[in-house]
């Protein structure tokens, strides 16, 4: 039984996720993933998991988002691909364990892959 957060020490959703995990006594597998950024398969494989289209997953508020110009892009390949060049447009944080996968806002809706 292993879970991982995707997690941004900066982020008080992903500090408040982490620290329910954590309440639950369970040890994660801590991804700090601006510094070690998911591919693109494993981007896939989240999105898969929690059953939503890439757009779902990014951060549309983000600068970096807007100065892309995402909103205009329709392929969701090239959204997956951006979201890997620049994790900073990934949502967090994410939880996976066990073949599933919650996004922690907020963060008492990881409880449900718990």
């Amino acid at each position: 039984m292993t879970l991982t957060i995707w997690h941004n020490p900066r982020c008080s959703k992903s500090r408040q996720t982490l620290a329910l995990v954590e309440e639950q006594g369970t040890a994660p597998i801590i991804r700090t993933y601006l510094e070690d950024a998911p591919s693109a398969d494993e981007l896939r494989a989240v999105l898969a998991m929690l059953g939503i289209e890439p757009r779902a997953l990014m951060r549309t508020k983000e600068a970096l988002y807007k100065e892309l110009e995402l909103a205009k892009v329709t392929d969701d390949d090239a959204l997956i691909e951006a979201m890997a060049a620049h994790p900073k447009l990934i949502e967090r944080p994410v939880v996976i364990k066990d073949g599933k996968a919650a996004l922690g806002r907020p963060p008492e809706a990881v409880l449900a892959i718990l």
